[in-house]
């Protein structure tokens, strides 16, 4: 098949099921943002989400891609991978089910770090029973990801998200504020793991445990665990900060902006789902690099004129879905948009590491960025607010990224051109001409946007050409 329609035909079917994943929440945030009554409540789900994260990164410890990355060595040995899906997935059952015993016994202390009290307690003892769910679910769901089942994703997405709101509404209507949405969170992964482990029952087999399969899974997935735990760090040490220096109220008012940020992650799932199999499919090609850096570079460009429109608009999409209490978390929607954009770049370019079994680097490029939000978020924080925050979270991903581009441009396993770095230039510049001049003015910002898009376009002409012939070209 066709490259270029391979990696289209799996975006949009991978992307149609996840972007009406994440439209049912975003679409629901006006209804659950006014049914608490405060921004409280809305705050504390969002840091019960983020710890769940946290522990499914440790207990997961990297398997999944691992797993991903082994399932494509022996493409005609069903036997073998059969092996490293059952090895993986024991090894994920046992780590998950240690982290979440020690979150129970550690339920006080990690209460107090991330919700501010010991009274929230029994958040932690959800949340890890979300992590042991979590952790065998995503194991238990990999098969179909590898075998490239894209029809069923799109169901499964939108049953998860339909049946996760379908229990958290009755609950806020019962008053239920503090639990609704982790335990909806809840219910929902457990119905999801249920479903796919019948659906690929077939891979586990329960005499396949193999410690050599065991020792090269975690020769790929352990130097990718720390990885994982700096993304989260990338995304959520930002939130911590915010509820310990400024309260929970100013934390729900940063989850809102991230939420309306996180309309992002439409297109980071729709690309992200699809490229996986992608990447490791075409990953022998002779021409690989030259096709990731080209890849890369376009994603950049999409995620910069998308990220100019909701500068443009940030004002009154904010205003539209949350209420009055919410509004000073307007201005800090494009940073928060921009970020996992950044992220679905930094994930696309470390393939590259992956591919050729050499993933330590990205844990070293992920802590500096840690450290660099960490630093700034606690820099900004208390004269900025939940702006300052914002900026944080995007600086460590421009941190990731650029040092990342820099080590594989060294190791020659990918070449940006220059007219990417001018790209960003210009996006600079209009940012800059929204938050010192026409913010708020939403028809003179629409105009600007005009000129960057056409700014960034004219600079990529001749690949939305090439591009397109190659997509077309076969109907001939």
């Amino acid at each position: 098949m066709n490259r270029a329609k391979l990696l289209i035909e799996n975006v949009i079917v991978y992307g149609f099921g996840g972007m009406i994943a994440k439209l049912v929440p975003f679409l629901m945030l006006p209804i659950v943002t006014r049914l608490m009554p405060g921004t409280s409540y809305f705050g504390i789900s969002d840091l019960a989400n983020s710890l769940t994260q946290f522990a499914q990164s440790v207990a997961v410890m990297g398997m999944y891609d691992a797993m991903f990355r082994l399932f494509f060595e022996r493409k005609e040995d069903e036997d073998y991978r059969r092996r490293v899906c059952t090895t993986a997935l024991y090894f994920v059952t046992g780590c998950s089910f240690a982290v979440a015993v020690c979150m129970l016994l550690l339920s006080d202390p990690i209460a107090r770090l991330f919700f501010g009290g010991s009274q929230f307690a029994s958040l932690t003892v959800v949340s890890a029973v979300s992590t042991f769910v979590g952790g065998n679910g995503s194991i238990v769901q990999a098969p179909t990801r590898m075998q490239n089942k894209r029809g069923v994703f799109v169901v499964m997405n939108l049953v998860t998200s339909l049946l996760s709101y379908s229990i958290s509404i009755p609950m806020l209507l019962a008053g239920e504020y503090l639990m609704a949405l982790p335990v909806a969170s809840l219910l929902a992964s457990f119905t999801s793991l249920c479903v796919f482990f019948v659906l690929n029952r077939g891979w586990f087999k329960l005499g396949f445990f193999d410690r050599g399969v065991l020792r090269d899974l975690l020769k790929i997935g352990v130097p990718l665990m720390p990885s994982f735990i700096f993304y989260w760090v990338l995304s959520s040490a930002d939130r911590l900060i915010v509820v310990n220096l400024l309260g929970d109220s100013a934390a729900g008012i940063f989850a809102a902006a991230s939420k309306i940020g996180q309309v992002s992650q439409l297109i980071y799932t729709a690309f992200a789902q699809g490229w996986q199999y992608f990447a490791f499919s075409t990953m022998r090609d002779k021409d690989q690099v030259e096709l990731t850096s080209r890849i890369y570079e376009a994603l950049g460009v999409v995620s910069l004129i998308v990220a100019g429109m909701v500068t443009a608009l940030a004002e009154p999409i904010f205003s539209m879905f949350y209420p009055s209490a919410y509004a000073s978390g307007a201005s800090s929607v494009p940073l928060l948009f921009l970020a996992p954009l950044l992220l679905m770049l930094y994930q696309v370019a470390v393939n590259q590491l992956l591919v050729v079994k050499k993933t330590w680097p990205s844990l070293v490029i992920l802590a500096i960025a840690g450290t660099s939000n960490v630093i700034v978020c606690a820099s900004l924080v208390n004269s900025l607010g939940v702006e300052g925050a914002a900026i944080a979270t995007l600086v460590g991903y421009l941190v990731a990224n650029a040092l990342l581009i820099l080590v594989l441009f060294r190791r020659g396993l990918m070449a940006i051109r220059v007219r990417f770095f001018l790209a960003v230039g210009v996006f600079v510049v209009y940012y800059a001409v929204w938050r010192t001049l026409l913010q708020g003015q939403t028809i003179a910002m629409v105009v600007a946007w005009a000129v960057l898009v056409l700014s960034v376009l004219t600079l990529y002409h001749d690949d939305a050409t090439r591009f397109a012939h190659s997509v077309t070209r076969e109907k001939g």
